[in-house]
């Protein structure tokens, strides 16, 4: 399917093929039929895009910020390479869209294939043939019952016929921008009769004039562009104006000499002329609200001697920028929250339905997406014409949009049937930055197939890191006999799931921590890979072993008899709420998802398995998601650790230090950039000055090195298993108040003796009882 795209470090736009989206749970999948370029958001954007670095730096000096603290802790060459990263990834454009289902996730009962419908949201609503939406960023259109008997006459296409149904598709892409305006009208909370003041007449206030004559208000408009303020005039507005101080008297006329009941200021600038002109006409304790980005340079006098109530749109509504209504579905009720995002767009699509609005005027442009370049060239200011609505239209096809898309042949350069060739699960920033260079680096290693929920990402991947084909089907890297190696790079509660399918397709799988997210799974992983032929290897992503200094302080210890004892302090910072590590049922948490890390390298240290874990966590202001955490490890041999994982600092300091003692000797690895070690009361010091190393290239040259070699694994399966297990002993310790029992050895029997297909909700409880 083809999607329009932005190269950041640019602002160049693209239209490329990409293979059609997955159809996630609680979510639709939509073939597109006219999509609106935001000439506020979208412009901006593209903008800031088009800026060299320098002026991207002086525009958000928070990221250069980011940026100089990652140096301090990583070093320049870490921080270059996720800033390149980062300016690499091409941004998906586009939130607001409609079009007409063609498939429904798991978990949505009230949408049908077949139906039509508005959708929202960017990076969901997206100037593409196909996307994939949650539910509540979609709102059903309802039947054409009549639209604006002005609309058809309004309609001028070149070409081919056009029926009341495309008409009715095309203004229904609205939907976006006119919650938007909605919004602002509640939260102006105008009533039936009130004399409402419009600043700024683009497309939202276009928009806005019409819904509030809906609403039964009095509207009085003003914009800079004469032919928009008469354009307004001509779709209702009650007056209009193109100048501030006839504005200002044509304010005063209509309201008797007491000015507007409210203002909404819906232009985009960043002077405070809107906002202060808004506090001339308002009459006393009137409410304005910016719904548009203006200059908030108040005139205090202005808004003090009139009591004014300053209001600042949020969006589209209730719901807005709230992951568990977008992401999740949870919707809020509407006993308590009447109007949300969905009902907001709802409610706009029943207007439109009913003819209370006029949209056809407001198209000025239409560009099929082919040409969606053009579109951009115009909002931006490069054609010099005027604009207000403009479209992205989308052929119908019966093509098969999920097919792959080939980069470059399959099977050219593939190398020697045993060689690896690789297919990968996942396409996010740890996949791009990291893992994927470290694995092209290795040799005799072809990378095949790349796999991501979304199109645009895997087709990124795929490019830039040479693999011959993108998919978003599953099947197709399992299925494909070119393929050896799997590796697994996908949010974490997918793991054991593709984990489980790669081995029992047969293939090698490297799979990025955690292994699971529960015991449950954690049982099926050791069933499964038991019963796998003994050429298969399984390894998780528990790098910190593999890092040059690990390696070092590793040898330093070798000859150390006597129990260790260990700290490892790990500075994590705050991870917002929503955050989907912090997801339990996407992330598991931040114990599970990083802490096995730790616990891990406790464990390959000391040399021995992990018998006991207690844990405690600060109490909980509200502001972090039990993720500060104190961890003691006992081991096999004696040895005792400690990991103080915190989010409560501060992310400028360094983010890991590791000490050891034992045998009269002292280590401290800090940050993977500094080792000191300690013996015979003399020192040694290790600097890496440029770049952090945390192994993970050494740790995929020692997979491949297996795997070419038919050699042994280099993390022993028992050793995944039994970091894994403490991790989610962990976690019980938390919860229940007390030390938790691991026993790897018992786990590992037990899981193989229970019975196939047991419950899963029996599981844990058998498996510690047999424990």
């Amino acid at each position: 399917m083809k999607q329009v795209l932005q190269q950041p470090s640019t602002g160049e736009i693209q239209v490329v093929d990409v293979p059609a989206p997955q159809l996630l749970p609680g979510c639709i999948l939509v073939r597109i039929a006219a999509s609106l370029v935001s000439a506020g958001t979208e412009r901006a954007a593209s903008e800031f895009a088009s800026k060299s670095l320098l002026l991207k730096a002086k525009a958000r000096p928070d990221l250069v910020r980011e940026v100089i603290n990652k140096v301090r802790r990583d070093g320049v060459f870490s921080a270059l390479s996720a800033v390149r990263s980062r300016l690499d990834q091409p941004l998906a454009l586009g939130y607001s869209s409609t079009g007409t289902v063609v498939g429904v996730g798991e978990g949505v009962t009230d949408i049908r294939v077949g139906d039509q419908v508005a959708c929202a949201g960017a990076g969901y609503a997206v100037h593409a043939e196909v996307a994939c939406v949650p539910r509540l960023l979609v709102a059903k259109l309802p039947k054409l019952a009549g639209l604006h008997e002005s609309t058809l006459s309004n309609v001028r296409l070149e070409g081919s016929a056009f029926t009341p149904e495309d008409l009715c598709f095309e203004q229904a892409a609205f939907a976006t921008v006119s919650a938007v305006a909605l919004h602002g009208i509640r939260t102006a909370e105008v009533k039936l009769g009130d004399l409402v003041a419009v600043i700024g007449l683009g497309l939202l206030g276009q928009l806005t004039v019409q819904l509030l004559k809906a609403a039964g208000c009095r509207v009085v408009g003003m914009d800079i562009a004469a032919d928009r303020a008469e354009l307004a005039a001509q779709l209702g507005a009650n007056g209009v104006s193109s100048c501030s101080s006839d504005f200002r008297d044509l304010c005063f006329q209509r309201s008797g000499g007491t000015g507007v009941d409210a203002v909404l200021i819906a232009a985009e600038t960043p002077s405070s002329a809107p906002v202060n002109l808004a506090g001339e006409i308002a009459r006393d304790r009137a409410v304005v609200v910016a719904v548009g980005t203006v200059g908030m340079d108040i005139e205090r006098k202005l808004y003090y001697e009139k009591e004014l109530d300053l209001r600042v749109s949020r969006s589209y509504g209730p719901g807005r920028y709230d992951s568990a209504y977008e992401r999740k579905g949870r919707d809020y009720p509407i006993g308590y929250v009447r109007w949300t995002e969905t009902r907001n767009m709802e409610a706009f699509l029943h207007l439109l339905s009913s003819g209370k609005l006029n949209l056809a005027p407001l198209i000025t442009h239409r560009f099929p997406v082919e040409q969606a370049h053009r579109a951009y060239e115009l909002i931006t200011g490069k054609t010099g014409d005027p604009f207000l609505g403009v479209l992205i239209t989308y052929p119908e096809s019966d093509q098969h949009l999920s097919l792959p898309v080939v980069i470059r042949e399959v099977g050219r350069s593939l190398g020697a049937t045993n060689d690896l060739r690789i297919g990968v699960f996942g396409a996010g920033s740890f996949a791009t930055s990291i893992l994927i260079p470290a694995i092209k680096k290795s040799s005799r290693t072809n990378l095949v197939g790349v796999c991501s929920a979304t199109g645009s990402r895997c087709r990124y991947i795929a490019e830039k890191f040479g693999f011959s084909y993108c998919t978003t089907e599953e099947n197709q890297i399992l299925d494909d006999p070119a393929i050896n190696t799997v590796v697994i790079a996908t949010r974490h509660h997918l793991h054991a799931r593709q984990v489980l399918a790669a081995l029992r397709a047969g293939k090698n799988v490297f799979c990025e921590k955690p292994l699971c997210l529960n015991e449950s799974e954690l049982v099926d992983v050791v069933r499964c890979y038991s019963r796998q032929t003994s050429a298969q290897q399984l390894l998780v992503g528990f790098n910190r072993r593999f890092a040059p200094m690990a390696v070092q302080l590793k040898t330093f210890l070798s000859s150390v008899t006597e129990p260790l004892a260990m700290h490892y302090r790990v500075n994590a910072g705050l991870l917002p709420h929503d955050h989907w590590a912090n997801d339990p049922d996407q992330g598991g948490g931040r114990i599970l998802g990083e802490v096995c890390h730790f616990v891990d390298f406790l464990s390959f240290l000391a040399n021995s398995h992990c018998v006991e874990v207690d844990a405690q966590t600060l109490a909980n202001s509200g502001q972090y998601s039990g993720d500060n955490v104190i961890v003691s490890l006992h081991f096999a041999n004696g040895s005792h650790g400690t990991i103080t994982y915190v989010a409560n600092g501060d992310r400028s300091f360094s983010k890991e230090r590791m000490e050891v003692f034992g045998g009269g000797r002292v280590a401290v690895l800090d940050d993977f950039r500094r080792l000191e070690i300690v013996r015979g009361g003399r020192k040694h010091v290790v600097h890496s000055r440029w770049r952090q190393d945390k192994g993970h290239r050494a740790e995929w040259q020692a997979f491949g090195e297996a795997l070419l070699s038919n050699k042994a694994s280099p993390i022993p399966f028992e050793q995944i298993v039994s970091s894994t297990l403490a991790t989610l002993r962990i976690q019980d310790a938390i919860s229940l108040g007390e030390p938790q029992a691991v026993d790897v050895a018992a786990f590992m029997a037990a899981g193989l003796t229970l019975p196939d297909g047991m419950n899963s909700k029996l599981i844990n409880s058998e498996l510690k009882d047999l424990v």
